[in-house]
């Protein structure tokens, strides 16, 4: 009923419990940006379907698994390597894809964030994501942080997925958003971010995703960005009540954004 689509690149850590968690699956598809590390191995040694592409930007590269593989399913989960589905919510999606009428065409999990083992319950930012989408019904937009544009109606599962963006570590995790950080800034210094900044779409859309492109894009306009961002997760969401690991997580946050004002304003003077 389900095929598994996992994207890596240089997941050799990851990827051995990421395929461990989706073992109930027999159509699963690991879509590879050329790892030089033993991720190919990996998936080998599981029996997976192994597919390389050249990267040439996440949403096109998200895009090309869709639209290319012969998944066996109508249906296709969507994981990264450092994602785990937990058991309850892998029999939910099971048992709501087989009932799922022709105007459903994909279905919204919460995911759960991890730091140093700590849930970011109150921390994290965005914990609604589309993951379980119809073949041929999805396809990514906007090159950072892609939006998955659905055609057709959304569902909620109400069991959890669980994220550990820190599993490789700090070092990792800057690296990673410092190439985020450069990208936001292109975007927000060619105008693209201005799409759909209304106040009304931020605070009424019915979709949770729709809201959130509307309010990152009021947000770039806002000036002492990252102190707004850090007030408004350590106050505002309650990071200071996930303990250490969510002032910790608050801070980086702020970090980022300031990393995007910096190279925001790097790109407009040249």
């Amino acid at each position: 009923m389900i095929s598994v689509l996992i994207l890596t690149r240089n997941e050799e850590q990851d990827l051995p419990g990421c395929l461990e968690s989706v073992a109930w699956c027999d159509d699963v598809f690991v879509f590879d940006s050329f790892s030089t590390d033993r991720t190919a191995e990996i998936a080998r040694s599981h029996n997976v379907n192994f597919v390389q592409r050249e990267f040439d930007g996440y949403s096109s590269q998200r895009n090309a698994a869709l639209d290319g593989l012969p998944f066996r399913h109508e249906w296709i989960f969507i994981l990264d390597a450092d994602e785990r589905p937990t058991p309850e919510v892998s029999r939910e999606m099971q048992d709501k894809a087989s009932a799922a009428g022709p105007e459903l065409s994909g279905f919204r999990v919460r995911r759960r964030d991890y730091f140093n083992g700590t849930w970011l319950k109150h921390a994290q930012i965005s914990p609604y994501y589309i993951r379980l989408v119809r073949r041929g019904k999805a396809r990514y937009t906007r090159e950072i942080n892609e939006v998955l544009e659905v055609d057709g109606q959304i569902g909620d599962l109400e069991s959890p997925l669980d994220h550990f963006p820190f599993s490789k570590g700090i070092a990792h995790w800057i690296n990673k958003h410092n190439i985020y950080s450069t990208m936001e800034a292109e975007v927000v210094a060619g105008g693209a971010a201005d799409s759909d900044a209304s106040w009304k779409t931020a605070l009424l859309a019915k979709d949770f995703h729709v809201r959130r492109v509307a309010q990152k894009a009021i947000f770039y306009h806002m000036p002492a960005r990252p102190l707004i961002k850090w007030f408004y997760m350590m106050f505002v969401r309650g990071a200071i009540l996930d303990g250490k690991a969510g002032v910790a997580y608050a801070n980086l946050q702020a970090i980022y954004e300031y990393f995007i004002v910096l190279k925001t304003r790097e790109r407009v003077r040249r």
